[in-house]
């Protein structure tokens, strides 16, 4: 939709001035942007949390640009069930490591920027929609167009600042909602361009460059699917002017790129492990259904209380009378699951000029909401970075409301939509504290009522590597006896159990968990954790030959897991030798070509054998598979000087210090290859440089945080 001039006439007071300026559409798109990036802000200083560590620090495919292209042939989560399959996330994340290496900070301003990209889109995909050529208004009134201008900027404002999108910007982790978003929404506004394009190599360019967009967008998140969904009811049945060459055209296009992800997610090998799953009936079903609807709806309108773990759902609840009474809050959200249903449906059966924006509005929220209704089992019964999608047809069906009232409550309604994005932008910026810490997170997710044994068992973790293992051990005992089929609690617990000094009781309860893994390792992931502990503590017990063994049983039964084969690797080389270790790694190598860790591991096995040209070999390949990394440099350089190699030790050395300029012991090292050169006064300006860092590092400023 084009700008809507508004003329000012000479000699006109400031109010005049002032509407004609927000007439204009630079400083609205100014507005949202910078409301959707300050009231984020809180979120910059936090931590990694929960999947954050797995996916920004622990990833192997984020470490160096050479992995773009393996990152289409692998999930998002590398020992999981989880069948995500998101390498454009993968490969947002390349991009934060590669500028910001591990600092939390940089990851989540991308992901503040990217909320703020979909919400800019999101206006400008509105504007088109209330358009004469959107078909979702009806007006001929002559200020319609102004009007359909203001309800896409209002819509679009308390969107950009709704606080149920926390899980899925405050949070790192959460950025397939955001990126599935841009996409997407970039993908049907270069459509709506190409159709307006009047030369054929530009429109062809541009359909092109949608089709793109439309594949990136389902490799970000599958919820792009429901996007193209809404994009085609839009285009068959709300859009004007559209002949049916351009609509069959349109069809196909979308098949296309429905076809080209389909190909694209089979690179990936299956996971054929099948996951647990409940036996829900109809009836039950159906329920869950009502109470989720009812859930969203009530944060949409009222989100005050919100948290991760969100649950409608606690058979435990139903096993008695007295357990019955709690579940009756949850049997009021079907009851306001049904109002919100029969208000949608009502809404789109009433005559007016918003009639068909609310039926948009609805379309689109219920297209995005029944995958997320429990009609089918997913790893939750609610989630609020669900509403990601779904909340812009919900607003859109408000916004077709609003949109029937008598003009004269025109003022009263923009005093209202006012307050309620100044309302939801504090909520926002006290839910995005929430994300500071770890324990900052897991106390007011569970005060919020998001207790669940993986929260519980995160937050005993914090107190444990704090050194507070009373207080660990008793809240790993209370999950371990509420929820006995855990296994990450009951791993936990031993370990605790091990640092108190409680070696048998914890030995005894690894063994128990490392038995039981067998039976639930196809419900839970990271079971092997259990046979990994026991071999340390076998091996702390000088008997390396009986944790060798039990690594062995682990790798077979958990063959692609790095920390199993590294142990076993230690423990072969420590009391065999290099070459039993190598054979170990280099089997893991060879499948695993861009496994960072397994080849800096291949060249210090290959070093201390003496196999210098192997061990250069496999070093520097590691140097190529992590762009920060400096451990293969240092080795190199070491290397270098054995030989006396001294100018190529110095330039290595020179490259891990522009890898890691911030370490004094990289200029330490700098240093001695230099005075073996025989220029100490380069030797001493290196050591100048690491005395300062260290000063830098131990001032008090610098410690106080």
């Amino acid at each position: 939709m084009s700008q809507i001039p508004t003329r000012v006439p000479p000699g006109a007071g400031f109010r005049a001035r002032l509407i004609a300026f927000c007439g204009k559409e630079w400083p609205r798109y100014l507005f949202l942007g910078a409301i959707g990036f300050i009231i984020r802000l809180p979120a910059i200083q936090g931590q990694l949390i929960w999947d954050d560590a797995r996916l920004t620090r622990d990833n192997p495919f984020i470490k160096s640009p050479l992995l773009a292209l393996e990152a289409f042939r692998h999930y998002l989560f590398l020992d999981s069930f989880s069948g995500h399959y998101r390498p454009v996330q993968n490969l947002s994340y390349m991009l934060d490591y590669f500028f910001w290496n591990t600092d939390p900070a940089g990851f989540h301003l991308s992901n503040i920027l990217l909320h703020v990209v979909a919400g800019l889109l999101l206006y400008r995909l509105l504007t088109h929609l209330f358009g004469k050529r959107g078909g979702l208004w009806e007006s001929h009134d002559s200020g319609s167009a102004r009007v359909g201008a203001l309800a896409a900027f209002v819509i679009s404002g308390i969107w950009m600042v709704h606080p149920v999108h926390s899980a899925a910007i405050d949070y790192i982790s959460g950025r397939a909602d955001s990126l599935a978003f841009v996409f997407s929404a970039g993908a049907w506004l270069l459509v709506l361009r190409a159709r307006t394009a009047k030369a054929r190599w530009l429109k062809g360019i541009i359909y092109l460059l949608a089709a793109l967009s439309g594949v990136l967008a389902l490799c970000s998140r599958e919820i792009a699917c429901i996007w193209i969904l809404i994009f085609l009811v839009h285009t068959l049945t709300f859009a004007r002017d559209i002949g049916k060459k351009v609509k069959i055209t349109t069809i196909l296009c979308g098949a296309l790129v429905l076809g080209t992800y389909a190909e694209l997610r089979r690179l990936p090998v299956g996971r054929s492990e099948p996951r647990f799953t409940e036996n829900w009936s109809v009836p039950v079903r159906g329920t869950l259904m009502l109470r989720a609807l009812g859930d969203y709806g009530r944060l949409m309108v009222f989100p005050g209380n919100l948290h991760m773990e969100r649950s409608i759902l606690d058979p435990g609840n139903y096993l008695n009378r007295e357990s019955w009474r709690k579940t009756v809050a949850s049997e009021y959200l079907s009851i306001l699951g049904l109002a919100v249903l029969t208000a949608f449906i009502y809404g789109c059966a009433r005559r007016g000029i918003g009639q068909r924006t609310r039926i948009m509005g609805t379309v689109w929220f219920f297209a995005a909401y029944l995958p997320i209704s429990n009609i089918v089992q997913l790893n939750a019964t609610v989630a609020e970075h669900w509403l990601y999608l779904p909340s812009v047809g919900f607003l859109l069906f408000l916004g077709g409301c609003a949109l029937d009232l008598p003009r004269r409550f025109g003022t009263g309604l923009t005093a209202v939509a006012a307050i309620t994005i100044l309302a939801l932008s504090v909520r926002s910026a006290i839910r995005s504290s929430d994300w500071n810490n770890e324990e900052n997170f897991y106390k007011r997710t569970i005060a919020a009522g998001g207790l669940s044994p993986r929260i519980g068992v995160n937050l005993a973790q914090i107190y444990a590597e704090r050194g507070e293992y009373v207080i660990a051990e008793k809240m790993l005992h209370h999950i371990v006896e509420t929820t006995p089929d855990y296994p990450i609690a009951r791993n936990n617990l031993a370990s605790v159990l091990a640092h108190e000094g409680k070696a048998a009781e914890s030995e005894a309860l690894f063994a128990r968990s490392a038995e039981q893994a067998k039976q639930s390792k196809n419900q839970y992931p990271h079971t092997w954790i259990a046979a990994f502990n026991v071999a340390h503590m076998r091996s702390r017990a000088n008997d390396d030959a009986g944790a060798i063994a039990i690594l062995e049983q682990a790798h077979a039964d958990y063959p692609e897991i790095w920390e199993l084969i590294s142990l076993e690797s230690e423990l072969l080389r420590r009391t065999q030798g290099p070459l039993p270790a190598l054979r170990l790694i280099e089997n893991y190598t060879r499948q695993n070509w861009w496994h960072h860790a397994a080849w800096l591991a291949e060249g210090r096995l290959y070093a201390e054998n003496n196999d210098v040209g192997q061990a250069t070999r496999a070093l520097r390949y590691a140097v190529f598979l992590d762009v920060h990394d400096v451990q293969a440099l240092n080795l190199l350089a070491a290397i270098s000087v054995r030989q006396n190699q001294l100018e190529q030790a110095c330039a290595t050395q020179r490259r891990a210090i522009a890898r890691e300029p911030n370490q004094p012991r990289q200029y330490l090292m700098l240093a001695e290859i230099l005075d073996k050169m025989g220029r100490t006064s380069e030797a001493q300006t290196a050591r100048d440089d690491a005395t300062r860092l260290k000063a830098i590092v131990t001032s008090p400023r610098i410690a106080a945080n």
